[in-house]
């Protein structure tokens, strides 16, 4: 009788085990457009696209940076003059809670950045805010937390 407790509890907590760790959040339509766009951004980031993040940043939004914070002309000009070049960012998680027309994305990550001309690699924890006004989505605000981590991306291909 003991053992077969004891074998019926083994296989409830591996059955337990192995159904938690096989569970993925399923995303919403609005939460996978959020991240694709977040993921375009990066890309535009990097490819110093400043008509496209023109277009996806808020007229009232704020970047805050370790090194200042500002609004969406400055963080254009700074895009543009390459005072701030977002090399390549390696995105290892993406997270995204929707609350009315408001949408709170996160992203850790690191980033590879040229700042005033020397490259720089640092983890972040990046705070996106995204509003959605007449059916669009626009960025209110971008937040770099440094992390305590270090920094995960490998190799020389950065």
């Amino acid at each position: 009788m003991k053992l077969t407790m004891l074998v019926l509890c083994f296989l409830f907590a591996t059955t337990q085990y192995s159904t938690a760790q096989q569970t993925k959040p399923i995303l919403t339509a609005a939460e996978q457009q959020l991240i694709d766009l977040s993921k375009q951004k990066w890309q535009w980031m990097s490819d110093k696209n400043a008509d496209s993040l023109s277009l996806l940043f808020h007229e009232k939004s704020m970047f805050i940076h370790m090194g200042g914070t500002w609004g969406k002309q400055q963080e254009i000009n700074v895009i543009k003059s390459g005072g701030i070049w977002y090399k390549k960012a390696e995105v290892y998680s993406a997270s995204v809670n929707i609350i009315g027309n408001t949408a709170i994305l996160l992203n850790d990550i690191d980033l590879v950045a040229v700042v005033g001309g020397n490259e720089v690699i640092n983890p972040f924890m990046v705070t996106e805010v995204y509003i959605k006004e007449n059916g669009k989505w626009t960025m209110g605000s971008l937040t770099f937390s440094k992390l305590m981590r270090p920094v995960k991306m490998t190799g020389t291909n950065k």
